[in-house]
């Protein structure tokens, strides 16, 4: 039996379309796909190490306020620390001119630190309250403001209660410095 040319062409064909949709359903697809994948964590590869030349540049900074925060925590022991923030709060409260009518410290436990959280109640004039604020906040001890409670006790509003929350910071002994 003699195929004819056009019957042989067509069959050359259709083995050639066969090849190539096999060719790229096993290796070009693949092979764009691989491509691809490399390019995106190529991108991200660039990204962390923007990310860690700039943590490097920023070392020497950032490990001296990591120095600072750690020298400035509260001391180990609870009854130590409660001495710390009453005499804290006795020093602001003379420098602001205020009154302090409680001060309720509570101890929080976490694995690695420790907080000790105060609930303050004081009153005074609003310039005062502003500069006790102040006070706590420029204080270099490790405080946190967490709440702040603020009304009126008269009429006129000359008077205001102060209710405020705060929580100290203090390091177990073995990560203390």
């Amino acid at each position: 039996m003699n195929i004819s040319r056009r019957q042989q062409l067509l069959g050359i064909l259709a083995i050639a379309v066969v090849a190539l949709l096999a060719g790229d359903r096993l290796l070009f697809t693949p092979l764009w796909q691989a491509w691809k994948a490399r390019s995106a964590r190529i991108v991200q590869f660039k990204k962390q190490v923007t990310d860690g030349t700039q943590l490097l540049d920023r070392e020497s900074s950032l490990r001296d306020k990591w120095h600072a925060m750690r020298t400035n925590t509260l001391s180990g022991e609870v009854s130590a620390v409660e001495n710390q923030l009453l005499k804290a709060f006795d020093r602001w409260s003379q420098e602001s001119r205020i009154g302090i009518s409680s001060i309720k410290p509570q101890k929080r436990t976490a694995d690695d630190y420790e907080t000790m959280e105060c609930r303050v109640e004081a009153f005074g004039s609003l310039p005062a309250l502003s500069r006790f604020l102040y006070e706590i906040e420029k204080d270099p001890l490790g405080l946190k403001v967490e709440v702040v409670e603020i009304a009126a006790r008269d009429t006129a509003g000359e008077q205001l209660t102060l209710g405020l929350q705060v929580s100290g910071l203090y390091l177990s002994s073995s990560a203390k410095p």
